[in-house]
């Protein structure tokens, strides 16, 4: 899907006139903005999603003493 550049709109703003519409969010609301915003990052490029994964090459070291 091609968008016009006409269609983009750009808002430049200091901090002082920033809005506080994420001011009574909590972290984890946040949060869940920002993953929402990842995962549609990653469908775009057509990546798989990157969560982790169980881990299967752990390794125990033992030192000798001495």
């Amino acid at each position: 899907m091609k968008v016009s550049p006409k269609n983009i709109r750009v808002r430049k703003t200091s901090l002082k006139e920033e809005t506080d519409d994420l001011k009574n969010t909590t972290a984890a609301e946040r949060w869940a903005m920002m993953w929402q915003l990842a995962l549609d990052a990653w469908a775009f490029k057509g990546e798989p999603i990157a969560e982790s994964r169980l881990q299967r090459n752990i390794v125990r070291v033992y030192r000798r003493e001495s």
